[in-house]
């Protein structure tokens, strides 16, 4: 039975997964840069510049934590096929529910200035997603359980 990671080592492996979620946020945003529709290219760029500012806050954080930096991969295969504006607003929207279900694992397993940190992030994520598709979902990171939820 392999033992239960001590709380230093969840926030440490949820840290990496954020930064892991941030690398494949940057990689997407360079797909939705190139793709995005005029009206919507400022906002694009400033969600992209917000993924590398997060992702470098975060590979320090790991080093401080004690880890080595996760990498970002080559290339990352997207969830579906762009063939549209809406599809590329569409990967948007999918990207930050992501980045938000990789701080809010972060966020259980963190504490103290972390723990704000990535509820800062859920957050921000949160919102971008809400813009992107148009409309939010009830538990932002937790989205398997909202697509399941029944609605009115």
């Amino acid at each position: 039975m392999k033992p239960e990671p001590s709380p230093a080592g969840r926030s440490l492996q949820a840290a990496q997964a954020a930064l892991a979620a941030e690398h494949a946020a940057a990689y997407g945003y360079g797909v939705i840069g190139a793709r995005v529709a005029a009206e919507r290219a400022t906002e694009a760029r400033e969600a992209y510049g917000s993924h590398l500012a997060r992702r470098d806050a975060l590979t320090r954080k790991v080093r401080e934590l004690g880890g080595a930096p996760v990498a970002a991969e080559a290339a990352y295969a997207l969830p579906f096929e762009l063939r549209t504006p809406d599809d590329t607003e569409r990967l948007a929207a999918v990207i930050e529910d992501r980045v938000a279900g990789a701080y809010s694992d972060l966020v259980r397993a963190a504490d103290g200035q972390l723990r704000r940190e990535a509820a800062d992030a859920l957050s921000a994520a949160a919102v971008r997603a809400a813009r992107w598709r148009g409309v939010g979902v009830a538990f932002p990171g937790l989205a398997e359980r909202s697509d399941r939820a029944p609605t009115s």
